[in-house]
């Protein structure tokens, strides 16, 4: 009996997660959820993982490199979901996955089955090595795995009807849209000023233009297509400041000098509901799309309660100048109600907290309850029309992101 009640607990928990997800809307459609109840997740993880931890909604961690940090992970079931369900996969679809693991790739052939093709490349030869074992373990052995730097993709396989992306790019190489099929989706975390959209991107003339977008964090991208952000410590690893942008500079010395001034505050009277869905990464994306010096910090709150109280510890929007910052904070005024604020350091600290008040209140006013920015991505050195409303260009070494906000006031209608 209790051999037959271990046999069937891995089914019953992929049961389990296929119920939650749908529940939660990140299951949509039927074949989405029969591949979640088919693919045994636990004979991706690595050895010692409980079944618990194997079919938690959460990230399963893969690998670590030398430094202790994060660069192959299961993702969470609920942003695997989400992907599978905006590339639209059918049977017989052709799909490229970037960043390898096993266990989406054979998520993906559940869907696509035997008249589809699945190509998992990965540049980390061990990552390849692992998923291949862990693909013929659990009965995938018709996905191919390639090792090869994702950033050029695997022509050999294509074209395909989508390509998915499972590490956090800060570009969009050429190779992924020439191997894409005509009507094909490209489904890819983007990162843009320290802030991970996943996109879901479609061919519009010489440009692509992102039909959705979510909140999400992966691990960074390795090889020809790394993350160029620069990352500058504060205090230690405890508070921590990440720039993408190359026009701007950053003075560590200077900065933390300005750690040690007194803080400004400013509490504009703009306040959110706990569960208001979408407000907070709306917020955090319209202050990244100022064209002003920018960054994010992440801060271990608990060792630096004296000094920050930033509204999201691991990317909390900063507007900087040479020798000061402010940072978006909250406070519960009352019981499920959160109050956007500004703290500001630094000889400049008060100006710039007044600057970022009046963003959330200029966000507020004209942005908050709209259909958000429109995120297009754009050949580099390819014109872009000008627009009136407010717009981030973000120039990568292959393409150009435009992040635009449609302002009734202005340009509404506009369309890149």
């Amino acid at each position: 009996m209790e051999s037959s009640v271990a046999a069937t607990a891995p089914e019953q928990m992929r049961a389990d997660l296929a119920e939650q997800l749908s529940a939660r809307k990140w299951i949509k459609t039927s074949v989405i959820d029969a591949a979640f109840r088919a693919v045994p997740r636990h004979l991706f993880a690595p050895a010692g993982t409980t079944l618990q931890a194997a079919y938690a909604d959460d990230v399963v961690i893969t690998k670590k490199n030398a430094e202790g940090r994060t660069c192959s992970s299961i993702s969470a079931p609920w942003l695997q979901a989400y992907m599978l369900e905006q590339a639209v996969l059918r049977p017989g679809s052709r799909v490229l996955e970037i960043g390898s693991g096993g266990y989406n790739a054979a998520l993906i052939a559940e869907v696509v089955g035997s008249a589809g093709t699945v190509v998992s490349l990965d540049i980390d030869a061990d990552v390849v090595a692992n998923a291949r074992a862990a693909l013929d373990r659990a009965g995938y052995p018709q996905v191919q795995v390639v090792h090869g730097d994702g950033e050029l993709g695997h022509a050999a396989g294509g074209p395909y009807d989508a390509v998915i992306v499972t590490v956090n790019a800060s570009d969009i190489p050429p190779a992924w849209t020439e191997q894409l099929a005509p009507g094909g989706r490209l489904v890819a975390p983007v990162r843009m000023r320290a802030n991970t959209r996943c996109l879901t991107l479609q061919r519009h003339g010489d440009h692509l233009i992102a039909t959705a977008a979510l909140q999400c964090g992966f691990v960074p991208m390795q090889g020809q297509g790394r993350d160029p952000g620069r990352s500058t410590p504060l205090r230690g690893d405890d508070i921590v400041l990440a720039v993408d942008d190359p026009s701007t500079t950053v003075d560590a010395e200077a900065l933390v000098a300005a750690l040690r001034t007194p803080r400004a505050e400013v509490w504009p009277p703009v306040t959110a509901q706990v569960d208001e869905a979408g407000v907070f990464e709306s917020i955090h994306l319209w202050l990244a799309s100022q064209s002003r010096p920018y960054g994010a910090l992440t801060v271990d709150r608990e060792r630096v309660t004296d000094l920050l109280d930033p509204d999201n510890r691991f990317v909390c929007p900063t507007l900087l100048t040479a020798d000061s910052f402010a940072h978006l904070t909250l406070r519960q005024p009352e019981r499920g109600v959160y109050q956007f604020g500004a703290h500001g350091f630094g000889p400049g600290g008060a100006a710039l907290a007044d600057d970022l008040a009046e963003l959330i209140m200029a966000w507020d006013e004209t942005h908050r309850h709209g259909p958000g920015p429109r995120i297009t991505v754009h050949p580099a050195g390819a014109p872009i029309p000008a627009t009136r409303s407010v717009r981030l260009l973000v120039p990568r070494r292959h393409t150009t992101v435009a992040i635009t906000w449609p302002d009734e006031r202005h340009d509404r209608e506009d369309q890149v």
